[in-house]
């Protein structure tokens, strides 16, 4: 494999399009509606038929009420979070060779060797290398040619 090296931004639209593309291949692919519901009801059961403080109630429907608003907002929120963080906006440098795949910016440094890569899931957009300890790496096919897109999805398919 000829050594491939190449520079993007961690932009909103860059980190956008893992989310969305990373999501229905992910562990929470369906939001979790026991948890508000739990929260919901325990907080109105704790108001209409008890004598407690209301605090109590009214705590447990307010996090009712917000963990309705994470999940509505998941999307948004996981952005604002990536785009806080000090990596925002940084350049990522990206080398894939006969070792793996290393990404590196001012702030961290990564490395995926071939023989850590369970296997490939191709989406639209990208690749998500699905590490043997469960991780998940993206790269979007934007960023990479049609040529290294094939040799790796034939390299990581041909392992198994």
């Amino acid at each position: 494999m000829q050594p491939f090296n190449t520079q993007f931004a961690l932009s909103r639209d860059y980190l956008a399009e893992c989310y969305d593309q990373s999501l229905p291949y992910g562990k929470n692919v369906k939001p979790n509606y026991l948890l508000p519901t739990l929260l919901l009801s325990s907080g109105t059961g704790l108001l209409l038929f008890t004598e407690q403080p209301k605090i109590a109630s009214c705590t447990l429907i307010a996090l009712g009420v917000l963990e309705l608003i994470h999940i509505r907002y998941r999307r948004a929120w996981w952005l604002a979070r990536q785009m806080l963080g000090k990596s925002a906006g940084s350049e990522v440098k990206l080398t894939i060779d006969k070792d793996g795949i290393q990404t590196q910016n001012p702030y961290t440094k990564t490395a995926l060797s071939w023989a850590d890569i369970e296997h490939i899931i191709e989406t639209e957009l990208g690749l998500i290398l699905v590490a043997k300890s469960g991780g998940q790496q993206y790269l979007s096919k934007s960023l990479l040619p049609a040529e290294l897109i094939n040799e790796i999805v034939t390299k990581i398919k041909g392992k198994h």
